[in-house]
């Protein structure tokens, strides 16, 4: 009779704002990055591998760059310039490719919270 006393105020105890209880911090937007510039801005189709600087602004360390929405291996130069290098099959048809930044969202913790993935507005780069 006590130890169903006990889990029946435990129980209780959880249910009403007690120990089972918390806060959920919503995800907060991701730092939007921009891109100004690409360099080079076009390559000729069949052409080997090459290494694509962009420039622009806040680029956060872990971000990526998505040459025709793949996302690429990227170094991280600044918070204005990253880099990417473009295998040589990625260039194969002449035409426009979009070109786009990704900042990774951040994870939140056991009571939410965390930032969402940005990504840039895409730029055009040329095979020719």
């Amino acid at each position: 009779m006590k130890f169903a006393l006990i889990l029946l105020l435990i129980a209780s105890a959880a249910g009403c704002g007690g120990y089972g209880s918390k806060s959920m911090t919503p995800q907060q937007p991701g730092t939007m990055p921009a891109i100004t510039q690409l360099n080079p801005g076009s390559t000729s189709a069949m052409g080997p591998a090459f290494l694509l600087t962009v420039e622009g602004a806040n680029f956060n360390s872990n971000a990526v760059i998505n040459f025709g929405g793949a996302a690429q291996t990227t170094t991280f130069d600044n918070a204005s310039q990253v880099k990417a290098t473009i295998a040589a099959t990625a260039i194969t048809t002449a035409g426009t490719v979009k070109v786009t930044v990704t900042n990774p969202g951040t994870p939140g913790g056991i009571y939410g919270g965390g930032t969402a993935a940005a990504t840039s507005a895409a730029m055009d780069f040329t095979i020719q």
